[in-house]
This record gives C-alpha cells, sequence and structure tokens, in this order.
C-alpha cells in the first residue's frame, strides 16, 4: 500500500482528497493535541527515514514557517518521499487575498469568507487563525511568511523538485511537486498532461 505523511495535518478527522483514498494515511503535526502519528516539527523532518513516503500532502502548513525556514520543510519532504514521490502543498494565495479585500472594499477585520472553523477575517489569513491562536496560546498556528502561485514555485524548484504543476482557485495556491518524473499512476491520479 502507498504511503502518505499529512504534514501539519491538526488531526485524522480532517479528510484528505479522494485521491488519497487507496494511501495508508500518517499524520505529523507539532501539536499532539490532534493524536498525530508523529508528533514533529516540519522542520526536522530529516530526522525520519528517508524515502519511505510516496506522498507527502501539506495543506495551510507551509505558511507557518518564516521564509527561511521553508526550503528546510521542502528538503525535509524530499528526504522522506520515494523517488518518483510528490509533494501536494496548498497555500492561501496571498496576491488573490489582496485583490480581493481592495476589490470587496474590507478592512483587515472584515470577514473574507466563512469556513467550517467559522468566519475567516483577511487579518486570519494574513497572520494566522486568530481564534486558535488565542485559544491555544501557541504561536506556531500564526502564518510567518505568505505566497503567491510564482514564489511558491521557485521555492519548491530551488529545493530541488524536479517537475512541478500548479493552480490557483478559491484563495489558494496548489502546487504538485515531484521528486523524479510522475508516473503514469500519479498521472492518473490528478489527470497531469503527458509532457
Amino acid at each position: 500500500m502507498k504511503k502518505v505523511l499529512n504534514v501539519g495535518g491538526n488531526t485524522k478527522a480532517i479528510a484528505l482528497p479522494p485521491q488519497y483514498a487507496e494511501f495508508e494515511h500518517l499524520l505529523l503535526d507539532i501539536d499532539p493535541r490532534g493524536s498525530p502519528d508523529v508528533v514533529c516539527d516540519a522542520r526536522e523532518l530529516a530526522t525520519l527515514g528517508v524515502g519511505q513516503f510516496d506522498a507527502v500532502y501539506c495543506s495551510h502548513n507551509l505558511e507557518h514557517y518564516y521564509r527561511h525556514d521553508v526550503r528546510r520543510v521542502l528538503a525535509g519532504f524530499l528526504h522522506v518521499l520515494k523517488d518518483g514521490g510528490f509533494a501536494d502543498i496548498r497555500v492561501p494565495d496571498i496576491l488573490d487575498v489582496m485583490r480581493a479585500t481592495v476589490e470587496r472594499g474590507l478592512d483587515i477585520d472584515d470577514v473574507l469568507y466563512v469556513s467550517t472553523a467559522g468566519p475567516i477575517m483577511v487579518l486570519d489569513v494574513l497572520y494566522g487563525f486568530h481564534a486558535e491562536i488565542e485559544q491555544s496560546g501557541q504561536d506556531f498556528f500564526a502564518h510567518k511568511t505568505g505566497f503567491s502561485q510564482k514564489s511558491l514555485l521557485t521555492a519548491v524548484r530551488n529545493a530541488g523538485f524536479s517537475r512541478t504543476y500548479s493552480m490557483v482557485g478559491n484563495l489558494e495556491v496548489r502546487v504538485l511537486a515531484f521528486k523524479g518524473t510522475p508516473d503514469p499512476a500519479a498521472r492518473a491520479l490528478f489527470s497531469l498532461p503527458n509532457d
């Protein structure tokens, strides 16, 4: 069975996308409250065994690291991935957030959208979900950097990923980054072009 490492996913109660239905799901998180399989800061992924995962799923976690630490986190993804494996990275699209804020005439404390966690203010997307930070008292929930499609692709390519695919929409940037060449199964899983 293929294995996916869910980096910073908080809890297994939050479902992974359907592409991962046939993967064994291992959760890595810095916060032990969500009962992760591995309690670890993503900057320390190099302490795990090399090449043991087929995929890394990282949804809205990379922005929780300072800009200078992003390369270290991405290097950790490469470390734990098997050859041909991939990282599925999703982050807020700061350019789209700024565009929506200006176009809608929003202030930083205005609600940008409503999620299952409740109303999300512009401030929450830029600096981290204030309610979680306040309730937990943990600054690792704060956002310490931000990305556009271009800046995330640059970071991923500079980290050493060989093949990348990116999408934007719904205030989010998503990048699929491969360690090597995508195999036919991965191409089919994500409907990637044969290039």
